[in-house]
């Protein structure tokens, strides 16, 4: 679905590494073959700082600054799954950008992806290396990620990548009928991913995983 210019990063190395996360993510449980193929393929080292360089195919989060990480690829790996499974997912709204990481992975996947970041120089980062990376499906918006993107809803899909206290109702109405939400719920220390698939009848309510992610804050900063 993309092409991937050379970028700056650790040459074949970085393949085998990923190839190591990639079976390492099969081991803990992803079986979606789509999704570890995503994995694979996006180089995760682009996303971060060079001084991190050779920490990024290891499953852990990472800082990125401004107080923010980027997820562990177990934890990408599980949305992602969560978002795809049971329906055909075609549009894709993701609540905080952050590094563009989980972007990139949602866009390898998907036809179409929305993405909010409320703070400026992360929304700057991502669009330069995604547009870098050749990522032509994917539009980015300096915005509120509590108000969603009434513009192009409808959506297939929701991936929220920050943890509110509970779920927001304007995303809740931008999802379609068969649609499915991710997101992580709760306060620090008690989180847990959630998913909600909305349905002729209502919502459908599963929660997943024990998780933990920087808060989703309204607002978006100037």
């Amino acid at each position: 679905m993309t092409r991937h210019p050379h970028v700056r990063g650790l040459g074949m190395a970085s393949q085998r590494s990923r190839d190591r996360l990639v079976r390492q993510l099969g081991l803990e449980g992803i079986r979606d073959t789509r999704v570890l193929a995503a994995i694979s393929k996006v180089p995760r080292h682009s996303f971060i700082d060079e001084a991190l360089a050779s920490r990024a195919y290891d499953n852990t989060a990472l800082p990125i600054g401004f107080g923010q990480t980027i997820s562990q690829p177990y934890v990408v790996a599980r949305m992602t799954e969560q978002l795809l499974a049971g329906s055909t997912i075609r549009t894709v709204l993701e609540v905080g950008t952050g590094c563009g990481y989980q972007t990139a992975i949602l866009a390898e996947l998907v036809d179409q992806v929305y993405s909010i970041e409320r703070l400026p120089a992360l929304h700057q980062q991502a669009n330069a290396r995604l547009h870098d990376l050749g990522y032509t499906n994917v539009w980015l918006l300096h915005g509120d990620g509590y108000k969603g993107w009434p513009e192009h809803a409808p959506y297939d899909g929701i991936l929220v990548a920050a943890a509110s206290q509970s779920v927001p109702e304007a995303l809740l109405r931008q999802l379609k009928v068969g649609g499915r939400m991710i997101l992580p719920v709760g306060p620090p220390g008690r989180q847990v991913l959630r998913r909600i698939v909305r349905t002729s009848d209502g919502l459908e309510t599963t929660d997943l995983d024990p998780v933990s992610f920087v808060p989703l804050v309204s607002g978006s900063q100037d």
